[in-house]
């Protein structure tokens, strides 16, 4: 099984940035734990500060991975693009947050990202991203 775990902006800072809402864990780090735990599943990762490039490679694996991890950070609140890209691709998205987004400010609320993605994850910190995983491993439909 192919799965790419896609981060969007500013996801580059994990381990610096906001340790009280993100942690103190970089992404490199926990990507690296967690390619052992899956040894066995062809894992990988894209980030970006950029929403063309998330969009471009969205399209580039997502008629031909069998699930993208999505965690477009603030772009899944103002991106039509992306929410668009997902629309238009076969391959199933799961939207992954760190924090529970529903606890924080009104407007990380809304997501463009939601309406087509198999499912959410929000609020386990970086451990949203193993369920996200786990999920693709269990689904029996």
């Amino acid at each position: 099984m192919k799965i790419i775990i896609i981060n969007g902006p500013n996801l580059n800072l994990l381990g610096k940035r906001e340790p009280a809402v993100y942690g103190n864990i970089t992404f490199e780090a926990f990507f690296s734990k967690i390619r052992e735990k899956y040894a066995d599943l062809e894992l990988e990762y894209f980030q970006s500060n950029i929403e063309g490039e998330l969009i471009d490679k969205i399209q580039e694996v997502g008629y031909v991975y069998d699930g993208i991890i999505l965690n477009a950070a603030a772009y899944t609140h103002t991106s039509v693009g992306i929410g668009d890209a997902i629309k238009a691709i076969q391959v199933p998205v799961i939207e992954v947050h760190i924090s529970n987004v529903y606890s924080r400010e009104k407007f990380r609320h809304q997501s463009y990202i939601a309406p087509n993605a198999k499912g959410i994850i929000a609020g386990f910190g970086m451990n949203s991203y193993d369920l996200a995983i786990q999920s693709f491993l269990t689904d029996t439909i």
